[in-house]
């Protein structure tokens, strides 16, 4: 098992001329909760995300699943922090969000909403979450048998092999998507905008693993719990990397 960021890296980081900081939102800075708006950051990680805002030539983004209008939400954060939502689908820069799907992506779209409603509609505790490119599955409230039914159904249902739609697994999630933007691109995205020379990025699902697959020699990967990772580092959750958020926000204010 990988262990934290050890001081050596957090100071290399912190010395690099124009760092950029990707954060996954739900299990990275706030705790994973049954309602998703509900969710926020911890407070000593809102804490330290706005502290680093503050300092010059030090971008945050906030790299999330969920849809920008819920990650704004939720994430309460100045317009001059980025976001991307949707896995990168939608990005928000200066206040504005970018989105264009083709005429193709969206009538996939309208074609999956009825079938996957219908699925959920009679299942307890499975609901579909509306998202700009597709949709999302959710089964945390939900039995097992609930979930094993909901999903296979829906996998069946939104034939995704055949119509190029990208299914991605997450924690009691399944989402359908008609474009394949990942996480890692994304960070390849927000690291071209704002001409980092070194990038952390932080997550704790699956699909985080596109991002850190993203990630070159000068940046850090901080994988946030459990579970195999491609991340060269590893915190028990998000109380920890708030900590380590505030450990590199105090060393970069003496280097900027």
């Amino acid at each position: 098992m990988t262990g934290a960021p050890t001081a050596e890296a957090l100071q290399r980081l912190a010395a690099t001329p124009v760092l950029l900081i990707a954060l996954d939102f739900d299990g990275t800075l706030a705790p994973i909760v049954d309602v998703p708006a509900d969710a926020r950051a911890l407070p000593e990680a809102r804490d330290a995300v706005l502290a680093l805002l503050d300092l010059p030539a030090t971008h945050v983004a906030y790299v999330s699943g969920r849809a920008m209008e819920s990650l704004a939400a939720v994430s309460d954060l100045p317009d001059h922090a980025l976001l991307a939502g949707s896995h990168g689908v939608e990005v928000r820069t200066e206040g504005r969000v970018t989105l264009d799907l083709s005429d193709a992506e969206q009538a996939e779209r309208d074609r999956l909403e009825p079938l996957l409603a219908g699925i959920a509609g009679p299942l307890d505790g499975v609901w579909i979450e509306e998202k700009p490119a597709g949709f999302a599955m959710h089964t945390r409230l939900a039995d097992a048998d609930a979930t094993a039914a909901a999903e296979e159904q829906a996998l069946a249902a939104a034939d995704a092999e055949e119509r190029g739609i990208t299914v991605r697994r997450g924690q009691d999630v399944l989402e359908f998507s008609v474009r394949g933007t990942t996480k890692g691109d994304a960070i390849d995205r927000l690291r071209e905008q704002t001409g980092a020379t070194a990038v952390l990025f932080a997550g704790d699902d699956v699909t985080d693993e596109d991002g850190f697959g993203a990630l070159g020699g000068d940046d850090l990967g901080v994988k946030v719990g459990p579970g195999e990772t491609r991340a060269g580092c590893r915190v028990a959750g998000p109380a920890e990397m708030a900590a380590v958020l505030a450990e590199l926000g105090q060393l970069r204010r003496g280097r900027v």
